[in-house]
């Protein structure tokens, strides 16, 4: 893309005037899904923000500002962080976020010394999109649960406002121009609440004694203490000892997770380097935007949040406004670090009801497995061939179904379930399956030059 197709460049830096308004953008599109993650997981929505925030400062730094991605939280890691706090607690889904960090640690190391080549061969199409199916159908059954039940019981009312929810989504995101269509969700999340309102749904207890406290000031001292509320972080060493945590069944559950986030970070990187006409992939280098990807994870692990990753939703922001300013996505991390220190904030996000949520996911969850099986078709992944067919059958059935595989090393009894086990499964039939050049399909974004 040449300049003058640019109305920012990646290393320019905006008016004020306009600055905010830019960065704004990148923080409505993706605010919906972001608090999505730990509205899910029982997570502070506060921390997530904030740690998305200083996670995303981390990526522009380690990336030298020359990719402008903003991270936000990662869908495919919900269904392991719950199981991880079945079994650890909120300590041990973060000892389990912190160790899949460390793998796009090594990662980004291997890719410096050996190029990238290897890692396709691994993580080859007709791998990955079975596995984005399954993280998507996986959660399915969670969301129809938000948008249906109140505390097991089936309730009408709650889903008429989870289909108004889903209505007013997917209506934005046909139809809206412009800036609106750039945040749908989060508008579908603003009607559902405001139906929820008017039907009586919504607790606003929370809200209403933040805002009293906020009028209540009675000095400017008074006034920033009530606005100001510092998140319910979750900090190693000083909220728990993670050695006393650590195990090979935290490891097992979140750990094979990185390479499905691994692949769709790579998805994610072409994808930016199209639309900005720069090889990302090649300067800075992808090492480089999966170390950052890895340290963002590691950070909000740090703090209590869950993983980050890139955002389809705010590269959809670049190509749109052509505005690929480093700076503005620097300016969108800053405004999402306050907004987690915003008590009033905090409590109108706690405030929104589950069928809300569980509106808006039906949809989210459904467009995870529609972009797996996307995977598939842009990549012309041939089902006819056996093994192609086989590797996709058996990860859908073991990863859908909730299979379970308890391994006992020593005094420990190690169970990888799941999405998990699906994609170790994958990976190994891939490896060891014949016609290994039929994994890459006739699409270009996946292709290993060396593929055999």
């Amino acid at each position: 893309m040449t300049q003058k197709n640019m109305v920012l460049g990646i290393r320019e830096v905006p008016p004020l005037s306009k600055w905010l308004l830019f960065s704004i953008q990148h923080l409505f599109a993706m605010f919906g899904a972001t608090i999505l993650v730990p509205f899910l997981t029982d997570l502070s929505p506060a921390v997530a923000l904030v740690s998305s925030g200083t996670g995303t400062l981390a990526y522009l730094l380690i990336t030298k500002g020359q990719i402008p991605a903003y991270l936000g939280s990662s869908f495919a890691f919900i269904a392991p962080i719950v199981a991880a706090m079945t079994t650890s607690g909120v300590a041990g889904a973060m000892v389990g976020s912190f160790l899949a960090g460390l793998v796009y640690g090594a990662l980004a190391l291997l890719i410096s010394f050996f190029g990238t080549d290897w890692l396709i061969k691994v993580l080859p199409p007709v791998v990955v999109g079975p596995v984005i199916i399954v993280i998507g159908l996986g959660l399915a059954p969670t969301a129809i649960d938000m948008a249906m039940n109140v505390d097991g019981e089936y309730s009408g009312l709650h889903f008429s406002v989870a289909a108004l929810t889903l209505l007013i989504t997917i209506i934005g995101s046909l139809f809206f121009k412009g800036f609106f269509g750039l945040i749908p969700i989060l508008i579908g999340i603003v009607g559902g609440y405001l139906y929820a309102f008017m039907v009586n749904v919504v607790d606003t207890s929370g809200l209403s004694a933040a805002w009293s406290k906020i009028t209540d000031a009675s000095s400017i001292g008074e006034f920033f203490q009530a606005v100001i509320l510092v998140p319910e972080f979750v900090v190693p060493f000083v909220d728990y000892n993670p050695v006393d945590v650590i195990s090979w069944e935290i490891a097992l559950i979140m750990v094979p997770v990185a390479a499905v986030t691994i692949a769709e970070h790579i998805g994610d990187q072409m994808v930016l380097s199209k639309i900005a006409e720069r090889n990302f992939l090649k300067k800075p280098g992808l090492h480089r935007s999966i170390l950052g990807d890895g340290v963002a994870t590691i950070i909000a692990s740090c703090l209590g949040g869950p993983p980050n990753t890139t955002y389809g939703e705010n590269i959809g922001v670049l190509a749109i406004t052509r505005v690929f300013s480093v700076f503005v996505i620097g300016g969108a991390a800053v405004l999402a670090i306050l907004f987690g220190f915003i008590g009033i904030i905090t409590e109108l996000i706690a405030s929104i009801p589950t069928a809300v949520m569980g509106g808006v996911s039906i949809l989210l969850f459904g467009i995870i497995a529609s972009s797996g099986l996307r995977m598939l078709v842009d990549n012309q992944i041939d089902l006819g061939v056996k093994r192609n067919l086989i590797i996709s059958s058996v990860i859908l059935v073991i990863g859908i179904g909730g299979a379970i595989v308890n391994i006992q090393i020593g005094d420990v009894n190690v169970t990888v379930a799941g999405m998990a086990l699906a994609a170790i499964i994958g990976v190994a039939l891939n490896l060891v399956l014949p016609e290994k050049e039929s994994a890459y399909g006739n699409g270009n974004m996946f292709k290993s030059e060396d593929a055999e």
